[in-house]
């Protein structure tokens, strides 16, 4: 299993590295159009061929995979902060305080939050422009998928309220902003990096539905679900089988982000 998530790192590492230096590695920009070849098959000069517009499908992959992943990663951070905040606050303050962040959050968590995220982006322009269409996206995501871990990290700043070590702290006179800075932060360390590594598998596939979709992130930026539009006429796939290359390389993506991720909480003794 150990040398399985090494592959799993490896292959991640790969894909971030792709991503981040994704203007580096072609002669094509994701938006350059090659006029005299529409709708090309792989060559030399493209690798996976061109869409119908003449764009490179090989520079809008890796170009794509950078939006998503980034995206994907930025709104994780988000809804790992919001879940904290709360968790904390519901966790250490108690009573009345807790059942009212409890209340908000079984409110939120009733309603699916997918539906909910199709619902808010349909409510939303659609002709906005692709920087506008990621920073929607990232805050839908982000605010709308971190009800999940809060009561799991409530319950872990309860119990690190109510620790010999609190009591330590308190009677050798430390200050309650200092005891959460250091002491709370360092025990909620552990589960805050399991939810983050839980969460960034599901947030990657759920952008990829929103812009399959058409409500995710807007052209000509490319991100991995868009990318996928492609795969809704199954005649063109079979004809044109490197089509595939988005929908594989989210495949792997998440398939090494879960197996890590799992690695991860069962390192722990909350799960």
């Amino acid at each position: 299993m150990r040398r399985v998530r090494i592959l799993c790192m490896v292959v991640l590492g790969a894909m971030y590295a792709l991503s981040l230096f994704a203007g580096l590695l072609g002669g094509w920009s994701y938006e350059e159009q090659d006029r005299e070849h529409p709708g090309a098959g792989p060559s030399p000069t493209h690798p996976l061929g061109t869409d119908d517009l003449g764009r490179d499908r090989s520079a809008r992959l890796m170009h794509g995979t950078r939006t998503s992943l980034l995206l994907a990663t930025a709104a994780t951070l988000l809804a790992t902060a919001i879940a904290a905040a709360a968790g904390t606050s519901a966790g250490y303050l108690g009573g009345l305080a807790q059942r009212a962040i409890f209340f908000v959050v079984d409110t939120v968590s009733a309603t699916p939050w997918f539906f909910a995220l199709l619902l808010a982006r349909a409510m939303l322009p659609l002709n906005v422009g692709a920087g506008v269409s990621v920073a929607i996206t990232f805050l839908l995501l982000g605010l709308l998928g971190w009800p999940p871990a809060v009561r799991l990290i409530a319950a872990r700043t309860a119990a690190a309220r109510n620790s010999v070590f609190h009591l330590q702290a308190e009677a050798a006179g430390c200050a309650p902003r200092r005891w959460a800075m250091v002491q709370l932060t360092a025990y909620m360390r552990p589960v805050l990096g399991a939810n983050f590594w839980a969460t960034l598998p599901v947030f990657i596939l759920a952008e990829a539905n929103l812009s399959l979709l058409g409500l995710g992130v807007a052209e000509p930026l490319p991100s991995l679900g868009n990318l996928m539009s492609d795969l809704r006429d199954p005649q063109l796939v079979l004809t044109r089988p490197w089509l595939l290359a988005p929908a594989m390389l989210l495949i792997a993506v998440v398939g090494s982000l879960q197996i890590l991720s799992r690695g991860v909480r069962s390192s722990y003794d909350f799960v």
